[in-house]
């Protein structure tokens, strides 16, 4: 995996979740990496910690000697390192043709989808490699355990997240595609939501003929296009008339466990180290794709029993005096509906949320979709709004939010605009037994150790 005439790359937006694991794979590549960034959080500190200096201003200077730019798709054309790596007719290279080109040089294999992407991702590698296939696997999270976002294998395989902002998925040619859902979201990029199907039905023309495209039949979206896929497809869900179903899904304190079915036939007994119905739904997408390249299930099913899990879902922070607190990454109504509706099954213990919205755009569209979203939770505070890459939308405020839920029903809604004061104002209100979910997809992470803090004083 090696680039011709390239020997040093400079990354703008290296933080992005996109663009951290094909930077950390790249330098594991040998690949003199530099990148730059607005601020300093976990991922650019992890970056640091492997020798990659990241710059956090957007400055011309930054971009040093590099033989090529990459740029997250939240980085806008007028960026002064990208301004820079032009006039100096440096190539300037977007996160998702980066990634194409490093799945050509490889059996690709791409998971896309609105929701379960990271997860689905992360756990299909870990089976690849439990089968001794040596995978190379590129996601948009950090997988525990081995507390990376991206590995490189000696193997023929490579596995990545594949995103549909900005159209980001046309860009893959994959000898695999599995795709878990689709639905509204990232709409400022599509005109509406068939223009959003189409974007999805073209990305599985792209895959070859003996190829194969793997999805969930039990997701409306994937419902209507599926007709629409001229390449060989395996179908997933709890549907009895999908091609691998689940039936006699059990919820516990250590995850599911179901019984999984191929055409008719029994297979046998899934564990499932995870929460919820939808993670059901996304280790079924890994057995389907391990299945079509040959991995007996007994293999699939005892690395699946071992798999340590994603940061930032459901993700346990620690537990102080009975009391558990969790991150969790989702920024989707349905995503916070399943998640919760997951916790909400596999314990009986009260469930105290803390919430950031993620974007302007999304807050304002989602605002009444929002309000039925937290029902499974006992208590809730939502603090204001995680902007990324968004300039302020005039009357949008993590308010909205917490009106939109209170006026759903829900009688136990914060908000609380200044997150720092969340840590202190539960620690009084929470008692042992109490499991703490802190959501988002911004820096509301941050405040968790504090509340772990707080309980402790």
């Amino acid at each position: 995996m090696k680039f011709k005439r390239i020997k040093k790359l400079h990354f703008v937006g290296v933080g992005g979740t996109g663009m951290c694991g094909i930077a950390e794979v790249l330098h594991n590549l040998g690949y003199a990496l530099t990148g730059s960034d607005l601020k300093k959080t976990e991922v650019t500190e992890f970056l640091e910690k492997l020798g990659i200096t990241i710059h956090y201003s957007h400055q011309a200077k930054n971009i040093g000697d590099a033989d090529v730019v990459v740029y997250s798709s939240a980085v806008k054309q007028d960026n002064p390192e990208l301004v820079a790596a032009r006039e100096k007719k440096l190539p300037t290279i977007p996160r998702a043709e980066m990634l194409s080109e490093l799945m050509k040089m490889k059996f690709s294999i791409a998971v896309a989808g609105t929701h379960g992407k990271t997860t689905t991702t992360s756990l299909l590698g870990h089976v690849l490699s439990a089968a001794g296939f040596d995978p190379t696997v590129i996601v948009g999270g950090r997988v525990l355990g081995v507390g990376v976002n991206a590995y490189v294998g000696k193997g023929d395989y490579l596995v990545a997240e594949a995103d549909e902002f900005d159209r980001s998925i046309l860009r893959f040619y994959p000898t695999m595609a599995v795709i878990t859902s689709i639905e509204s979201e990232h709409m400022e990029c599509y005109r509406d939501l068939d223009d959003l199907y189409d974007c999805f039905v073209e990305f599985a023309s792209r895959v070859p003929f003996y190829g194969s495209v793997i999805y969930c039949l039990d997701d409306h979206g994937l419902q209507h296009i599926r007709d629409r896929f001229s390449r060989p497809s395996i179908s997933y869900g709890f549907s009895r008339h999908a091609d691998l179903y689940a039936s006699d899904l059990k919820y516990s304190a250590d995850g599911i466990e179901y019984v999984c079915h191929n055409n008719g036939n029994t297979l046998g007994n899934v564990r499932v180290p995870l929460f919820g119905k939808h993670n059901a739904l996304n280790s079924l997408g890994v057995i389907a794709a391990a299945m079509d390249l040959e991995i007996p299930f007994g293999t699939i099913i005892s690395a699946i029993r071992t798999f340590p899990g994603v940061g930032r879902r459901m993700e346990l922070v620690g537990e102080r005096r009975g009391i558990r607190v969790y991150d969790d990454f989702a920024h989707h109504p349905t995503e916070i509906k399943t998640t919760l509706e997951g916790v909400r099954k596999s314990f009986s213990n009260r469930i105290v949320v803390v919430f950031q919205p993620h974007l302007y755009s999304r807050t304002r569209m989602f605002q009444k979709e929002f309000g039925s979203a937290f029902f499974d939770s006992d208590m809730l505070i939502v603090t204001d709004v995680f902007p990324s890459r968004e300039q302020p939308i005039e009357g949008v405020t993590g308010e909205l939010v917490a009106d939109s839920v209170a006026r759903a029903g829900h009688k136990r809604v914060e908000y609380m605009a200044d997150k720092s004061k969340i840590p202190g104002f539960l620690k009084d209100k929470l008692s042992s037994g109490d499991i703490v979910i802190v959501i988002g997809a911004g820096d509301i992470n941050r405040i968790s150790p504090i509340i772990l803090e707080e309980i402790d004083k």
